[in-house]
């Protein structure tokens, strides 16, 4: 359980592992790290809608540098995740109130993923793009319970970083 929210991580991260592709995670957690995002890439082609594979993924290559893959995994779960929360598939037109982001599941997974993007962004060097997303999730969130905070002031510090 999460300390500060009292909500469940499996909640925060997508929720349960579909059981067709746990085994494939049980894999990735064996092997190298290194190893492991081909074994989680096979996870999200053969069940693309299960949140926490694409959250697996996005982490993985972030951690280890690999910010293009980890775009990429972000990206796709930022599109499954609109899909099962019934928001637009364009982060742009998420409205207030499009859904109950506070609340555990698709949607407070998408927002989470959108915060995960512009620190992707951000570490790629792209301030305009990682500002838009933090915009985004500042009218989405005001009260910051996803913690894009973080992010902002990750922005602030580079602001004078080539």
């Amino acid at each position: 359980m999460n300390i500060l929210t009292g909500v469940e991580s499996t909640e925060l991260f997508g929720g349960a592992v579909a059981p067709a592709v746990a085994h494939w995670v049980e894999q990735a957690r064996k092997v190298p790290r290194e190893h492991a995002a081909a074994m989680l890439w096979a996870a999200s082609l053969s069940s693309p809608q299960s949140l926490p594979i694409h959250y697996l993924l996005y982490k993985l290559h972030a951690g280890l540098g690999e910010l293009d893959q980890a775009q990429q995994a972000a990206r796709r779960g930022l599109e499954a995740a609109a899909q099962a929360a019934g928001l637009p598939a364009d982060w742009r037109s998420v409205t207030p109130g499009a859904a109950d982001f506070a609340a555990p599941g698709a949607a407070r997974f998408w927002l989470f993923t959108l915060k995960a993007l512009a620190f992707i962004h951000l570490r790629r060097g792209e301030r305009e793009m990682a500002q838009a997303l933090v915009a985004q999730l500042d009218r989405l969130d005001p009260a910051d319970q996803i913690g894009a905070g973080v992010v902002r002031a990750l922005l602030r510090q580079s602001e004078g970083a080539p």
